[in-house]
C-alpha cells in the first residue's frame, strides 16, 4: 500500500512539473509572438514626423565661481516614409536641424545646420538579405564663418554639398537594425567658385566646382530601448575612395538618445562626430542637450 501511494505521488509530482515546464514554454512562445507582431508592420506605406524644439538657457549674477549667462535654441524635423511589401523595402528619412546661441556680450552665433536626405531600396534576396540602391544628399542652410577669424565665410546653403549613391547589400533584420554594404559607390562634392578662389575647399580642387569620388560605404543603423521611455539611436556611415588614400575612411557616426516625460516633453542629448580630412584634418564634434518639446505628425 505504501508503495502504491509513492508511486502516484511521485506520478503526480512528475505530472506536475512538465505542466509547469509546459506552461513556461508556452508563455516565452506567446510573449515571443506577440514581439514579433508589434514589430512587424503590414505592407504598404507608412509615414510619421517629429517636430522639436530643445531649449537651453544658462544665468550667473554675482557668481564668485565665475560663467557667462546664455541662451540657445535648437529647431529639428525629422519625417520617414517608408514602403513595405514582401519583396520589396524602401526607407526614406529627412532630417533638417538648426541652431544658434547668444552668450552675453557676444554676437549671436550658429550651434547647428544640418539638412539631410537618406533613401535606401531593397528588393528580397533571401532571408533577411535585400539587393539594395541607396542614395544620401547633405547640405546646410546659412552660412558658416571660419572659428579663428568671425568675418571671414567658409560656406552657406548648398555649399558644401555632398552626394552619395550606388548599389550594394543590405542586411535588415527590422527597421530598428539594418546595415548596408555598398561596394561601388559614387560621391559627389559641390562648393560654390568663390570658395576655392585661392585654393582647395571640401577636397574641391583651387578653381573648380565640383569633385567626383568612387569608393565603397557602409551604412549602419540600430536603435532600442535602453530601459522604459529611454531610447538610443546609432547611426553609422563610413566611406573610403578607392581613387585616392583607399586606406583613409571617413566617419561619420551619430547618437541620440531620447528620455521621454510624455507626449510633448522630452530630455534629448545628441551627440556626432565627423572625420573628413577633405573639410578638416582632425576629429569634428557636435554635443546638444536640453528639454525638448515635440509635436508629432
Amino acid at each position: 500500500m505504501k508503495r502504491v501511494l509513492l508511486a502516484t505521488l511521485f506520478l503526480l509530482s512528475l505530472n506536475k512539473g512538465f505542466s509547469q515546464v509546459s506552461e513556461k514554454e508556452l508563455l516565452k512562445k506567446t510573449e515571443e509572438t506577440v514581439a514579433k507582431i508589434q514589430e512587424e508592420k503590414p505592407n504598404g506605406w507608412e509615414k510619421k514626423g517629429v517636430a522639436t524644439i530643445l531649449l537651453n538657457q544658462a544665468s550667473f549674477n554675482n557668481w564668485l565661481a565665475g560663467g557667462q549667462s546664455s541662451i540657445s535654441g535648437n529647431a529639428g524635423v525629422k519625417y520617414d516614409f517608408n514602403y513595405k511589401s514582401d519583396t520589396w523595402t524602401w526607407d526614406n528619412k529627412l532630417n533638417a536641424n538648426y541652431g544658434l546661441t547668444k552668450i552675453n556680450g557676444q554676437d549671436l552665433q550658429k550651434t547647428d545646420d544640418r539638412f539631410e536626405f537618406n533613401s535606401l531600396l531593397g528588393k528580397k534576396a533571401s532571408g533577411e538579405w535585400y539587393y539594395s540602391f541607396f542614395f544620401n544628399f547633405k547640405t546646410q542652410f546659412d552660412s558658416g564663418f571660419d572659428p579663428a577669424n568671425s568675418s571671414v565665410k567658409i560656406s552657406h546653403f548648398f555649399s558644401p554639398a555632398f552626394t552619395q549613391f550606388g548599389p550594394g547589400m543590405l542586411w535588415k533584420k527590422s527597421d530598428n537594425l539594418k546595415i548596408n554594404v555598398a561596394p561601388a559607390t559614387s560621391k559627389i562634392i559641390v562648393v560654390h567658385p568663390h570658395f576655392t578662389d585661392l585654393g582647395p575647399a571640401f577636397g574641391v580642387k583651387m578653381g573648380e566646382s565640383m569633385r567626383y569620388e568612387f569608393g565603397a560605404a557602409i551604412n549602419g543603423y540600430y536603435k532600442f530601448n535602453i530601459m522604459e521611455n529611454v531610447s538610443a539611436e546609432n547611426i553609422l556611415n563610413l566611406y573610403t575612395n578607392y581613387l585616392e588614400e583607399v586606406y583613409n575612411v571617413d566617419i561619420d557616426y551619430t547618437l541620440n538618445i531620447v528620455m521621454k516625460v510624455n507626449k510633448y516633453l522630452t530630455t534629448n542629448f545628441a551627440f556626432q562626430t565627423i572625420y573628413d580630412d577633405n573639410a578638416y584634418r582632425g576629429f569634428q564634434t557636435r554635443q546638444v542637450i536640453g528639454i525638448g518639446v515635440n509635436y508629432g505628425f
